[in-house]
């Protein structure tokens, strides 16, 4: 018996693409950047930083990295345990929704718990510059990218079954 279905190494592959994807960015990062460093690519509107986070998304819970990193960990075993409830687990899109999810966590929890990070590495940065100074949207990275698409994929996929259950063609064919 395989140890991984096939939906599971789908999972699994994607899961692993975006932590990899991940990670290497924030090698680059680390390697380019000092911290607190930025280069902006398109002026006025998108820079590549080196910022650390040691909150929750837009620095929430500024300063509660180790809490943070079990949160996180609870979290991805609790997604494991009870995937079949949220989505399904069997389509190609669910698929793709949870591994983008256990991707994307996996990914900022390294940074938290790495000795030498122990802060989620953020890079990318778009913002604008008005008359009162420069406005941005939150920095963020692949991970972030990865459990945001990954969430909206599951909204998505919720809707698109809870709305052919209640289309007219599935009413028309239940008289």
């Amino acid at each position: 018996m395989a140890l991984l279905s096939n939906h599971g190494r789908r999972i699994a592959a994607i899961a692993l693409l975006v932590y990899a994807l991940d990670q290497l960015t924030k090698y680059f990062v680390l390697r380019l950047l000092g911290q607190g460093e930025e280069r902006i690519i398109i002026e006025g509107f998108f820079k590549f930083v080196h910022w650390g986070n040691t909150g929750a998304a837009w620095s929430l819970f500024r300063g509660n990295n180790a809490a943070l990193a079990v949160v996180a960990l609870i979290a991805l075993l609790v997604l494991f345990l009870s995937r079949h409830h949220f989505f399904d687990a069997r389509s190609r899109l669910g698929q793709t929704a949870f591994g983008m999810l256990v991707g994307g966590i996996a990914g900022n929890v390294t940074d938290r718990l790495l000795p030498s990070r122990l802060q989620v590495i953020d890079f990318i940065y778009f913002y604008t510059n008005t008359a009162s100074g420069e406005v941005g949207f939150p920095a963020f990275n692949i991970a972030d990218s990865a459990i945001c698409v990954g969430v909206a994929l599951i909204f998505w996929a919720t809707w698109k079954s809870e709305h052919a259950k209640s289309s007219p063609a599935s009413d028309a064919s239940s008289t």
